[in-house]
């Protein structure tokens, strides 16, 4: 997708100057605390929006601060270290030293130290490094002082900057810097000090296991400590630091069980921090160590936490491209007694049992027997290999929107290569489409049909289909948006999915599996109004998708909207200059979104929705054919001939309509409801399988409505064999 359609979205050096004024606009609501209106509009704006400072705004904020903590008795630190870390132009750091040091001493005195690297960030202006360092390392563990004796090393700025993350999340005066983890990744000598936390916290915990320090349980670590070792781990995580595998595992496996025979813990607080990090900056290696923490522990509670936990990781895994590359290839041979335990992975993840070269049915009575544990361990595997599987796939997927090639060639011998169409650059600038990474030495990347012509795609899809194939994710199959008329008029943002109703708690859902982050709305002051942003082509871009909470279980849907980062924060970008695989990609996740939680969708909606939303169903129920209804359409225009009640069935543009003996029945291709000729009467009937059990289907991507449009058609070719009393009541009317 190319162009420069003219927009009234702002430039770059627009929304610089936004977040300039923004900043200029903090000293007076800072001041004007009592004016309520004026104070919290500015407010609320800066913890959404950028701001940025000149030296004579940071300055004049730092002279309100002081009035203000005469006058009130009140100062947040966080708000002052908030605009020496973001003053572009530099911070007059002499002409600040006065004013940060009457905040200091005010806090000093108040004792009001609950932002303590923000405290010492103003003390490092304030030449009083030696009085808060006194009082903030008073009941910190050593790992903590560590920390702070680094710190102590640093300028003014550069603690401003370790100090923004530490904000109280449920008051943040600033939005968070952008690419903070990367800034925060360049402050000197705290990538080494991580080594060193991380390294020591499981020395600690190697000597509480092996006797040298007493076992106190949740004791292993004051809490000041454990906050560090979380700061330390996110940061290794997020360098995918080299060293960090083998500590990182012994660390958690120490605190994730008792050196006795205790339920208790070394530290539950630290195992759930190395988890928040791990939320925030997967490894293979952190996925690996968080589940042996929960085979070992046994602490229920710690159990169902770290189930929830990595149910939130796996996803996020899966946009690290080049760290999911290096998940496990999954197979497995292992001997068991006297057979052998196989996991495959060619076509689905299956657990074997073989004897000698003989594959068995089930398990042997031996090894159910004789090896209980090892079977649970090996079925737990197989699940595990499966999420794998699934995590591999998606990561995969991602890398279509990525603006820098993936290291596909990491994959190279994998089975999961064999079921994928690559492109290969034989010369330059040309591209041959090949089934199977089978071509070695050249320049390589995922085959889209975005990028070829339709006749391309449609060989393809008959490949697929011809040959059974059963790819990791839908790829020949895949759907293709393009920018649309309507779109190019409304420049900056696309309606196509905007009035839509849907079911809010399977939507989402359908926001975490798929890598959305969203909050959760509720009826609550701004509870009511939600934005799900997903970041594409390795942050470069971002999508936003808009939904409104309808009532306590539906939403609707609006706006999608697509923004890059520039110094000013996310810049609100025209649709005509996102790249073409960003913008389909973005907007076939908002088409899956509908398509899955639209109450259309639900064909028991209209016995138990309010009747208010009725015309919403029948709308989203039997109209027009969003883009994955298409290819749905299309997938079934190839599978109709080999199905057996072919002769029964037409397809029209909207409709597989089946002829029964007692009726006709038109199956709507984007909903999979039902009416009935010759007066489009309603048929309800629960999704359930049947024929489309023994039949190849090209995908299941979509929550299976192709295999469940397929079911129907065999159910209601012999209508006259229906027994169902809740389906036959509504076919004789």
């Amino acid at each position: 997708m190319t162009g420069a359609a003219e927009s009234s979205a702002p430039r770059p050096d627009a929304a610089r100057q936004r977040a300039f004024e923004l900043g200029a606009l903090l000293p007076a609501a800072y001041r004007s605390q009592y004016i309520v209106k004026f104070h919290t509009a500015v407010m609320e704006q800066a913890g959404r929006e950028q701001s940025l400072f000149t030296p004579e705004t940071c300055t004049e904020l730092f002279d309100v601060m002081v009035e203000v903590a005469a006058s009130r008795k009140t100062v947040n630190p966080c708000i002052a270290t908030g605009a020496l870390a973001r003053c572009p132009a530099g911070a007059p750091l002499e002409r600040l030293a006065g004013p940060a040091r009457v905040l200091v001493e005010f806090l000093l005195r108040e004792e009001r130290l609950s932002h303590p690297f923000a405290t010492l960030a103003l003390a490092g202006l304030a030449g009083l490094d030696a009085e808060v360092a006194e009082r903030i390392t008073r009941e910190l563990g050593p790992i903590a002082v560590a920390e702070v004796e680094l710190l102590l090393g640093w300028g003014a700025e550069h603690r401003a900057l370790f100090a923004d993350p530490m904000q109280d999340s449920t008051f943040r005066p600033l939005a968070p810097l952008p690419d903070l983890r990367g800034r925060l990744s360049g402050l000197p000598g705290y990538p080494a000090f991580a080594r060193t936390a991380v390294e020591a916290a499981g020395a600690r915990v190697a000597a509480i296991h092996a006797g040298e320090i007493p076992y106190r349980a949740e004791k292993a670590f004051e809490s000041s400590e454990k906050k560090t070792i979380g700061r330390a781990v996110r940061l290794a995580l997020f360098r995918d630091e080299a060293w960090l595998p083998g500590p990182l595992d012994r660390l958690v496996r120490g605190v994730a069980v008792a050196p006795t025979s205790a339920k208790t813990l070394p530290s539950q607080g630290v195992l759930f921090e190395v988890a928040h990090a791990a939320e925030s900056h997967p490894t293979p290696e952190a996925v690996s160590a968080l589940r042996t923490a929960r085979r070992i522990t046994r602490h229920a509670g710690v159990t169902k936490q770290l189930d929830r936990m990595l149910k939130r990781i796996e996803p996020v895994l899966a946009d690290r491209l080049e760290v999911a590359f290096r998940l496990p290839d999954g197979r497995v041979r292992q001997t068991v007694g006297e057979h052998t335990a196989v996991i495959s992975i060619e076509d689905g993840v299956e657990l074997s049992w073989w004897h000698g070269d003989k594959k068995l049915k089930t398990v042997p009575a031996a090894v159910r027997r004789e090896h209980p544990d090892e079977v649970k361990r090996l079925r737990e595997q197989v699940k595990q290999v499966r999420q794998q599987q699934a995590t591999l796939a998606r990561a995969l997927e991602t890398g279509y929107a990525s603006e820098d090639g993936p290291p596909y060639r990491q994959l190279e011998g994998r089975p999961i290569t064999d079921r994928l169409i690559w492109e290969f650059e034989v010369s330059p600038g040309v591209w041959r489409s090949e089934l199977g990474m089978n071509v070695p030495d050249v320049p390589v990347r995922l085959w889209h049909p975005a990028r070829v012509p339709p006749e391309e795609v449609r060989a393809w899809r008959e490949a697929v289909q011809d040959e059974e194939l059963r790819q990791p994710f839908k790829q020949a199959f895949r759907e293709v948006y393009l920018l649309t008329p309507a779109e190019e008029e409304t420049r900056d943002h696309s309606n196509r999915f905007a009035g839509h109703v849907v079911g809010y708690h399977k939507l989402y859902a359908l926001f975490k599996q798929r890598g959305w982050a969203a909050g959760y709305l509720g009826p609550w002051d701004g509870g009511c109004n939600g934005e799900a942003r997903r970041l594409l082509a390795g942050g470069r871009w971002r999508a936003t998708f808009f939904h409104d909470l309808y009532d306590e279980e539906h939403a609707t849907t609006g706006q999608v909207r697509f923004h890059r980062p520039t110094d000013g924060g996310w810049l609100l970008t025209p649709l005509a200059e996102v790249p073409a695989l960003v913008f389909s990609e973005a907007m076939r996740d908002v088409d899956l979104f509908i398509a899955v939680t639209s109450i259309g969708a639900d064909p028991e909606w209209l016995d138990r929705g309010p009747d208010g939303l009725r015309d919403h169903w029948r709308a989203d129920s039997f109209g027009p054919l969003r883009s994955s209804a298409e290819v749905r359409r299309d997938a079934l225009a190839r599978l109709l001939p080999r199905l057996a009640v072919a002769d029964r069935c037409t397809l029209t543009d909207r409709f597989l309509v089946v002829r029964g003996d007692l009726r006709t029945y038109k199956i709507h291709l984007g909903s999979g409801n039902i009416l009935m000729e010759p007066n489009d009467a309603y048929l309800c009937v629960v999704p359930g399988r049947g024929g489309s059990d023994r039949i190849f289907l090209p995908f299941e991507e979509d929550g299976g409505l192709l295999s469940v449009i397929v079911s129907k058609a065999f159910l209601l070719a012999a209508d006259t064999a229906v027994t169902d009393p809740t389906i036959t009541r509504q076919i004789h009317g």
